[in-house]
């Protein structure tokens, strides 16, 4: 799935007296949301040429529903993967302008860990967690 960075790294590990969102730290998440970003342009840029090179006219009704099946699907998925790749931009300016790694929310730390399992998160675990039930209640 789109929202998982398939590419391994090595978790920071901060020194002692750094403080948060160092320079290390910051160039630290910038790589991996630009590897993050070139492995989802990858498989974009793979999909769009493997559907032009699968695009045939089945003569049999139910080949054909089933390949339009597969594609509809397939660019679905790209289409989640081409809004990751927008936040990640995002993501990207507010590390360019110094406003990485802090809650959109309350302004606290969100902190390395949160950040290395979600880099694009935008709010520390208490928002996101009280976001989350604001959302199921304006759902019932």
């Amino acid at each position: 799935m789109a929202d998982v960075i398939s590419k391994q790294f090595t978790p920071y590990q901060p020194k002692p007296d750094e403080e948060y969102m160092s320079k290390a730290q910051l160039e630290h998440f910038r790589s991996i949301l630009n590897d993050w970003k070139a492995e989802l342009s990858q498989e974009l840029d793979r999909t769009v040429h493997t559907m032009q090179d699968e695009v045939t006219m089945f003569a049999d009704p139910n080949d054909r529903a089933s390949q339009e099946s597969d594609m509809t699907l397939e660019l679905r998925n790209r289409d989640r993967e081409r809004k990751l790749i927008k936040k990640i931009d995002e993501t990207l300016r507010n590390i360019e302008h110094d406003e990485y790694g802090y809650c959109e929310g309350c302004g606290i730390e969100i902190g390395l860990k949160r950040l290395e399992a979600r880099p694009t998160a935008t709010l520390c675990i208490d928002c996101k967690t009280l976001d989350e039930l604001r959302e199921r209640q304006v759902a019932k």
